[in-house]
């Protein structure tokens, strides 16, 4: 009598112990590494989770990259200074907004530099190339990628996109104006479209910078920022459409402040699970009582999708992702 009695004391408890081992769970937090950075380029090789950010600090301090690497999202390792201008020559402030993809074997990390204002001026963006993702990164041309204003697109915010096809795009742009152009073979250089143009423009509604896209379900989702990135209401918004090229029409804002968390959520990428349905943001948001535009950390969510496959607004939160290891 007093086994079973025992069992069912075990029983009735189960659903208690199991709620509680739930709240138990191992969260990231936010932000998910300690120091000012943003515009953050989250992706996945292999087993690791990596970020790479601007480290924000005024224009004439941001002269280099860290990255940050993880196997569960959670515990982050630092990888100091993987690139700075004692590397890229032509550079020589505000290198920002990296992003990188690997291709055969090697790893090419996009970046602005200079933060140039006109044609004259020498800067824009670049690419530099390593065998590992940690580094280190040596300059790939030794001259900007890109180092002029098409379509009125300043050089900066650059992403790499790998299409289902195989080609690889660098979809880029600031001062409100957005371009795709096909990278070649080696990522010297572009290759024009079948109209003879190099730069299209895809610039939907309310685009100030900040490009990224994917592709869920054969559909291309294109995200960018807007607002001031200086000020609470910065913001991300999205479009989706059937090809890389649009036409994108803009659906709304996904992630912006929570006045009670953080302001200024925005300049985001997006991290994949492969073979799942998990999608997570990692984005930069100001502190509350931040004032200082410099004062921005990488925090990532979880971002998901309702059953029309339209993404749900984010919730930024303290708390952070729980603990999801690649293996």
């Amino acid at each position: 009598m007093r086994s079973l009695t025992l069992l069912l004391l075990l029983i009735t408890a189960a659903p208690m112990f199991a709620e509680e081992k739930e709240d138990q769970k191992i969260l990231s937090g936010n932000p998910v590494f300690e120091g000012w950075y943003a515009d953050p380029e989250g992706i996945i090789f292999d087993d690791t989770y990596w970020i790479y950010p601007t480290y924000s600090a005024p224009y004439n301090q941001q002269t280099f990259f860290d990255a940050f690497s993880s196997k569960d999202l959670v515990t982050w390792k630092r990888h100091p200074q993987i690139l700075d201008t004692k590397e890229i020559k032509w550079a020589h402030r505000a290198m920002w907004a990296p992003s990188i993809i690997e291709k055969d074997g090697k790893y090419y990390f996009f970046f602005g530099a200079n933060d140039i204002q006109n044609n004259n001026q020498p800067g824009g963006i670049g690419v530099a190339v390593a065998n590992n993702p940690a580094g280190p990164f040596k300059d790939h041309l030794g001259k900007p990628l890109i180092d002029k204003f098409h379509n009125g697109a300043q050089p900066i915010d650059q992403f790499c996109f790998k299409d289902p096809s195989g080609k690889y795009y660098l979809i880029y742009g600031g001062w409100r104006h957005c371009n795709i152009a096909q990278l070649n073979d080696d990522f010297t250089g572009f290759v024009p479209f079948e109209d003879g143009t190099t730069f299209k423009e895809i610039t939907p509604q309310h685009y100030v910078e900040g490009p990224c896209m994917f592709v869920r379900d054969g559909k291309y989702y294109f995200m960018w920022s807007e607002g001031g990135w200086t000020g609470p209401n910065y913001s991300v918004a999205y479009a989706i459409a059937d090809s890389p090229f649009g036409p994108f029409e803009r659906i709304g804002k996904v992630l912006q402040q929570d006045p009670e968390i953080a302001t200024g959520a925005g300049h985001h990428s997006v991290i994949h699970v492969p073979g799942t349905d998990e999608y997570y943001a990692v984005y930069h948001r100001r502190p509350l009582g931040e004032t200082d535009g410099n004062s921005r950390v990488t925090c990532i969510d979880r971002m998901e999708f309702d059953e029309n496959g339209k993404i749900k607004p984010i919730k930024i939160t303290h708390e952070g992702v729980a603990a999801r290891p690649l293996d």
